[in-house]
């Protein structure tokens, strides 16, 4: 974005029935703090800076299924963190609260389920 500057932060806001659950469980699988919570409300902010996730409550949330059905709430989008070692990346994942997705496309790559039931990945470093 040409308006952009160095210092600007950017980020990406989830819908959840619990948003400060959702918060914890994505504070401690980043390893980022929550920078702020109020009721209906939870931020984390990555350390080095610029980057957040919001997490906002939704009295009427749906979560996504995976993988897509017709006629069903689809994912209208998900996260991607590269890792390292995939094996203990998804155990410690589903040792926070996620779970394995049975539908897996690629040998790479883990698509797990948040307790929220969003989708994301986990793609092995293989550089």
């Amino acid at each position: 974005m040409r308006s952009r500057t160095a210092g600007m932060w950017w980020g990406a806001a989830i819908e959840a029935p619990d948003s400060g659950a959702l918060a914890r469980f994505y504070s401690e699988l980043l390893g980022w703090p929550i920078g702020h919570e109020e009721p209906g409300t939870a931020i984390i902010a990555a350390p080095q800076g610029s980057i957040y996730l919001v997490f906002q409550q939704a009295a009427d949330y749906r979560a996504p299924v995976w993988p897509p059905v017709d006629g069903e709430q689809r994912a209208m989008m998900h996260f991607d963190f590269q890792v390292g070692d995939l094996e203990s990346a998804v155990a410690d994942a589903v040792a926070l609260g996620a779970s394995l997705a049975v539908d897996q496309p690629q040998e790479n790559v883990r698509v797990l389920l948040d307790p929220a039931g969003h989708p994301f990945c986990l793609c092995l470093d293989e550089g």
